[in-house]
C-alpha cells in the first residue's frame, strides 16, 4: 500500500493581530507589595509610552496555543526525510547537542582570557587536527562562519599567495557543474569568472581545461563530487594541468559527505578547500544558521591563513597574531564555537571506521533511490553518482507536468520536496540526496511516492499540476510573492488567507 498522506490537523491559524482584544494580558501577577514607581519620573517622560501601537493583546493560553499550533506546521528532520540535494540535511545525533550545551562550553565568553579558555582552545586544536587528517591537508582555520564565507576566505588565501609571488592574476575557472555560490565568491575576491563546460559524462573536460589555462588563471574552483553527484575522476590530472601553469586548485568541500574516510582532497592535488561543518559534521541545518566553513590548505598556503592562529605556548594554547603574511581577520571572533563542539563530538563518536561507514551509507542510499526511480524519470547522463542523484522532468514535461508540479504534489504525500531546477545545466532538474541517516523503509516510502506521482501524470496530469491539495495554503503566486512581498501587517489589512 502506498502511503498517501501523513495525517495532521489542518485548521488555519489567524495572526495574533487578528485575535487581539484590548485589555487582554498574557501574564498574571499579584498586586505590588511595595510603593509603585512612576516610570516617567524614573526614566523621563520622553522614554515612556502608555502602549505599543498595534501591539497584539492576547491571553496566555491564546499565545501558547497560537505558537504551538504554528509549530505543528513545520516540517523537520525529526519528522521525516529531507531529500534536498547538495545540502546534506541529515539527522544529527542528540549526544552532540548535549555536549554543545555543557555549561562551560555553552557560556564561554569570547573575551574570556586565554588562561581561562584552555578547554575551548583544546577542542579547537583537536578539531583542526582531525580535519587535517580527514582532508589530507596540512593546516586548517576554523574562523569562517559558514560555507560561502569559507569559499571567500580560501580564494583570498590564494590571492594573497599569488600576490606574494608578484602577480595575483585575473580570473578563476569554474566548471558549469559547480555550486551556485562559487561565481559570486570569485567576484567578491576580485577575480573574473570563466566557465568551463562539462563533457558528456558530466565531468570537467580535460581538453577544454588544458586549452583555457593560461598565465591569467589564478586557479580552478571545482566542486567534487559535483552538483550532479558525479566524482571528478580526472581531478588529479586537472590539478597537474593547473600546477604546471602556476595556478592552484580550490575545492568546494560542501559535498564531503560523499568522500570522508574514502578519499582525501589533499591526496589528489587540491591546494585549498572549505568544509561545511553544519552539513557533513553534525549541526542542525537550516533557518539561516548557525554554520561553520573551515578552510584547509596545503603547507605552501599556511602562512596566508587568517589571524589569529592557534599555537602551543609551553603547556598552554594561545592565539598567534604575529603572522606578517596573513590576509588578516575574516571574522570578529574565532568561528561559531558551538558548531565546532558538535563537529568534534561527531568525529570522535564515529571514529575513522564510522566516518567511512557514513560515506558508504550515504552513497548506498542515493544509489538505491537512483535504481528505484530511473525507470520513471530521465537521467541526464550515465556516469555513476555518489551521495546524490539528479533526474530530469523531460518525460513528465511532455505530458504537461514540470519538476515544480511534482515537488508540490510530493507535499501531499507527506514529504519535503527535493531541490528544484538546480543544477542549471540540467533542464528541469530534480536533485535528490537522501543522506546516510535514512532507513530503507523511509527510502521506499519516498520512492513509492515519486513513482505514484509519475503514474498520476500518465493518467491525469491535472491531479499533479493543481497540487498541493492537502496543505493549509494551496498553490501560491510565487512570482508576485517574490516581486511584491508583504513583510508587515497593517491594521485594516485583509485577513490572512
Amino acid at each position: 500500500m502506498i502511503r498517501k498522506t501523513r495525517p495532521h490537523i489542518t485548521q488555519n491559524e489567524a495572526l495574533l493581530f487578528e485575535i487581539s482584544s484590548p485589555g487582554k494580558k498574557a501574564y498574571q501577577l499579584p498586586e505590588l507589595d511595595v510603593p509603585a514607581v512612576d516610570p516617567s519620573a524614573a526614566l523621563g517622560a520622553g522614554n515612556v509610552r502608555d502602549q505599543i501601537e498595534d501591539f497584539p493583546e492576547v491571553s496566555e493560553v491564546e499565545a501558547i496555543r497560537h505558537f504551538t499550533r504554528l509549530s505543528t506546521w513545520n516540517y523537520a528532520i525529526d519528522l521525516g526525510l529531507y531529500p534536498l540535494g547538495s545540502c546534506t540535511m541529515k539527522y544529527n545525533p542528540r549526544v552532540n547537542e548535549a555536549v554543545a550545551r555543557l555549561e562551560g562550553l555553552a557560556w564561554a565568553h569570547p573575551y574570556q582570557p586565554e588562561e581561562l579558555s584552555q578547554g575551548a582552545l583544546e577542542i579547537m586544536a583537536r578539531l583542526e587536527t582531525a580535519l587535517e587528517e580527514i582532508t589530507g591537508m596540512d593546516a586548517v582555520t576554523l574562523q569562517p562562519a559558514a560555507g560561502a564565507h569559507g569559499e571567500l576566505t580560501g580564494l583570498l588565501v590564494v590571492r594573497a599567495a599569488l600576490e606574494a609571488r608578484g602577480n595575483p592574476r585575473k580570473k578563476i575557472l569554474i566548471p558549469d557543474s559547480a555550486h551556485g555560490t562559487n561565481p559570486a565568491t570569485v567576484a567578491m575576491a576580485g577575480y573574473k569568472v570563466e566557465n568551463v563546460k562539462s563533457n558528456d559524462r558530466a565531468m570537467v573536460d580535460l581538453e577544454t581545461l588544458e586549452r583555457v589555462v593560461d598565465a591569467d588563471v589564478a586557479g580552478l574552483m571545482v566542486t567534487n563530487p559535483n552538483t550532479l553527484g558525479v566524482f571528478e575522476e580526472n581531478i588529479a590530472r586537472a590539478a597537474q594541468i593547473l600546477h604546471a601553469k602556476g595556478a592552484m586548485v580550490y575545492m568546494d568541500g560542501a559535498n564531503m559527505n560523499a568522500l570522508m574516510g574514502i578519499a582525501r582532497p589533499g591526496d589528489f592535488g587540491v591546494d585549498v578547500m572549505h568544509l561545511n561543518l553544519h552539513k557533513t559534521f553534525s549541526t542542525p541545518h537550516g533557518g539561516g544558521g548557525p554554520g561553520s566553513g573551515p578552510v584547509a590548505v596545503k603547507k605552501h598556503l599556511e602562512p596566508f591563513l587568517p589571524v589569529p592562529r592557534l599555537k602551543r605556548a609551553g603547556e598552554r594554547w594561545a592565539f598567534d597574531y604575529d603572522r606578517p603574511q596573513s590576509l588578516g581577520r575574516v571574522r570578529a571572533f574565532y568561528g561559531n564555537f558551538g558548531v565546532l563542539v558538535r563537529a568534534l563530538a561527531y568525529i570522535l563518536a564515529c571514529g575513522g571506521p564510522g566516518l567511512k561507514a557514513v560515506t558508504m551509507d550515504a552513497v548506498l542510499n542515493a544509489t538505491y533511490l537512483r535504481k528505484r526511480l530511473e525507470a520513471y524519470f530521465d537521467l541526464p547522463h550515465s556516469a555513476p553518482t555518489l551521495h546524490e542523484v539528479v533526474f530530469s522532468d523531460d518525460r513528465q514535461a511532455k505530458l504537461g507536468a514540470r519538476n515544480s508540479d511534482i515537488a508540490k504534489r510530493l507535499i501531499d504525500y507527506g514529504f519535503h520536496p527535493y531541490t528544484v531546477s538546480f543544477p542549471l545545466i540540467v533542464h528541469g532538474a530534480m536533485m535528490i540526496e537522501p543522506t546516510e541517516t535514512e532507513s530503507k523503509q523511509e527510502l521506499d516510502l519516498f520512492a513509492d511516492a515519486l513513482i505514484s506521482i509519475a503514474k498520476e501524470i500518465e493518467e491525469d496530469p491535472k491531479e499533479v499540476t493543481a497540487a498541493p491539495h492537502l496543505t493549509r495554503t494551496s498553490r501560491v503566486d510565487e512570482v508576485t510573492a517574490a516581486r511584491k512581498p508583504v513583510l508587515r501587517w497593517r491594521p485594516g489589512a485583509a485577513p490572512a488567507k
